[in-house]
């Protein structure tokens, strides 16, 4: 070590001051069509469903029919949100309608792959709630038969347009941050809401069911890259749930490290923060919830602070569902495509494996979701 300032300086970590510099336009905003307005079907209209409906009704764009297994809660949405939709007595006269040409599935996956592969070789475009499959064999099955019958099939991962996520994705897509090293998030919520409800029946409520949205978020930055996981989970003192409502993953990729936490059981004070370092760059953003996000962007040219427009809810929704539209209008893969959400639910799956057996499990190394 010498005496010098700088060698000082570097040692402590001390940050170097830089200029603010304008932020870049950078599309984030939820996608639409140009001109292309199908008629659209939903099967299942559970309470996921409202968030679908209102974020439609907001993009102009035609819910012509609805099935529910309670008829009741079908007209109930309808009145809400599509007043012109018919209710059908069966799906299958949904995808019957020559009309309908996309078809969104919400409901649960136990239900929902063979409706899906029905839709698909109906000749209909499929929206399918997310988590997409529990089982990979089944959704590359899926994806098999929507290639082969040339209509696109594409996941409801709407977390991917909320502002501060969208922005972040498309930043690193456009190489504002050169290639990714780093992907650290950290949600700090009040899940207890979910006691005593069908939510706390689900082994990994958090970690899985809750957490697939950032390990999706991963996957969408590193994609192919991802190796391996590590995660454990624990229950939060004095909690009412059943299921634990903490949990953590490591995730490795080559040339790189994510780390995921989910503090789910803080009562007061909620805070939300994602940090995705590059070669280049780096991005961050925070705030109390995950409709309130402030994004930076950091290059070696300054510091820019963009000022993000929309939520998270209805924002998300609107999102997926037009980034299949315009995958339709354009005839290319959608980003939400059901083929590159399976490296999502890979790594999500790997980390539920490791969960369970205490050990890294590899990327692809658990073909299905286990509890």
């Amino acid at each position: 070590m010498t005496d010098d300032a700088t060698d000082t300086d570097t040692y402590a970590l001390k940050a170097a001051d830089l200029p603010e510099i304008e932020a870049p336009d950078i599309p984030y905003r939820p996608p639409a069509p140009r001109t292309y307005r199908p008629r659209i079907g939903m099967i299942g209209t559970g309470g996921i469903s409202a968030s679908h409906l209102d974020a439609y009704r907001s993009a102009g764009w035609e819910v012509a029919a609805l099935w529910n297994r309670t008829r009741s809660k079908a007209e109930a949405k309808a009145a809400e949100y599509c007043p012109g939709a018919r209710i059908e007595e069966d799906w299958r006269a949904l995808l019957a309608d020559s009309e309908i040409d996309v078809v969104d599935v919400t409901l649960h996956p136990e239900h929902r792959v063979p409706i899906v592969e029905a839709a698909l070789r109906a000749g209909k475009h499929v929206l399918s709630q997310k988590p997409f499959v529990s089982d990979l064999d089944a959704g590359e099955d899926l994806v098999r038969i929507a290639e082969d019958e040339g209509v696109k099939l594409a996941v409801n991962q709407n977390g991917r347009w909320s502002p501060h996520m969208a922005f972040i994705r498309e930043a690193v897509r456009r190489g504002y941050i050169g290639e990714v090293l780093s992907a650290h998030v950290a949600v700090h919520w009040d899940h207890t809401w979910t006691a005593h409800t069908p939510f706390d029946e689900i082994a990994d409520l958090v970690l899985y069911d809750f957490g697939v949205h950032w390990f999706d978020f991963v996957a969408s930055l590193v994609g192919d890259r991802a190796e391996s996981v590590v995660a454990t989970a624990s229950k939060a003192r004095d909690q009412a749930n059943r299921m634990p409502l903490l949990a953590e993953a490591l995730v490795r990729f080559d040339g790189g490290q994510a780390s995921l936490v989910f503090d789910g059981g803080v009562p007061h004070g909620p805070w939300d923060t994602s940090y995705v370092g590059g070669t280049k760059g780096s991005l961050r953003s925070e705030g109390p919830d995950l409709g309130r996000q402030s994004v930076t962007l950091t290059t070696g040219d300054g510091v820019a602070r963009p000022a993000l427009h929309g939520t998270w809810f209805n924002d998300g929704f609107r999102g997926a569902m037009g980034e299949l539209l315009c995958a339709i209008e354009d005839d290319r893969d959608p980003i939400n495509g059901a083929r590159d959400n399976l490296k999502s639910l890979a790594v999500a799956f790997a980390a539920v494996r490791s969960r369970i057996i205490g050990k890294e499990v590899a990327v692809g190394g658990a073909r299905r979701l286990e509890s």
